[in-house]
């Protein structure tokens, strides 16, 4: 997906509404800006809590651990 966006005098922009629902954004989410050597800038979005991340990672044979279990 490419879409174009402006910069504003103040070097603030809007990230385009079709970014912002494909990745469930909200506001007050926060993320980061990688400046990569060819130019390219990588955003990548701060705001996942342990809770919905829980169950994501999964090791074959091996029984999820529950968030109650990880905080002791």
């Amino acid at each position: 997906m490419t879409i174009e966006a402006t910069l504003t005098s103040k070097g603030q922009t809007t990230i385009p509404k079709e970014i912002r629902d494909s990745l469930r954004m909200k506001a007050g989410d926060r993320m980061t800006f990688t400046l990569m050597p060819d130019a390219t800038v990588v955003l990548r979005l701060k705001n996942k809590s342990l809770t919905e991340l829980a169950g994501t990672l999964h090791k074959k044979g091996r029984k999820p651990v529950s968030v109650d279990q990880l905080s002791r």
